[in-house]
């Protein structure tokens, strides 16, 4: 009887001490992925910047252009309000991060034309665009699809892009996607999750 006793108790036993111990750290959800590398583009000052020019700082990347009829205005007000939002509740970590927004339209995206653009959105909001070929190589590198559409009559056209908003480690790595198409609070609080 004492032995039924004893080793009913024993797993018990463990699962009180189990319980007792610290959970690990949640990994963040793009933790090892190959996304992003290295980069040099212009800014919207008309300055060449590197991706070293963001070391030790948060980066949201976000990928669209500023013909965009609908959605990328959309995230980017999300993103700038995000950010706002983050200020306000912790200011020391939304100082540490800076949202990039880079042209998948080179053609036409000007740093004159993103200056207007991400002024509108966040004073901390980073245009960049470069050559064609520079701007194929950074949507490789953070598996960004980007094509262009059909010209229209008058040469108007629309790009066909991905919609995805990275929220990048201090060193460059991938830490999460974050949420701009459900707001700005969604984006506060991602970046809140995975950014310490």
């Amino acid at each position: 009887m004492n032995i039924l006793r004893l080793s009913a108790a024993v797993p018990l036993a463990a699962i009180a001490l189990a319980a007792c111990q610290p959970a690990a750290p949640e990994q963040p959800p793009l933790a090892g992925a190959k996304i992003g590398g290295p980069f040099t583009l212009v800014n919207q000052d008309g300055r060449t910047v590197t991706d070293r020019d963001f070391a030790d700082r948060y980066r949201i990347m976000y990928f669209g252009y500023t013909y965009c009829p609908d959605v990328c205005p959309t995230d980017a007000a999300a993103i700038g309000k995000g950010l706002a939002l983050l200020a306000k509740s912790d200011p020391d970590l939304a100082k540490r991060i800076v949202p990039i927004f880079v042209s998948v339209d080179p053609e036409r995206d000007t740093p004159k034309v993103l200056k207007s653009f991400v002024a509108a959105f966040s004073p901390q909001m980073v245009g960049l665009t470069g050559t064609p070929a520079q701007i194929a190589a950074i949507t490789k590198a953070y598996g960004v699809y980007a094509g262009k559409g059909e010209v229209q009559p008058g040469g108007g056209y629309l790009v066909n892009h991905s919609r995805t908003t990275y929220l990048m480690s201090p060193d460059g790595k991938p830490l999460a996607l974050l949420p701009s198409d459900k707001g700005p609070q969604a984006v506060a609080d991602e970046i809140k999750r995975w950014a310490t």
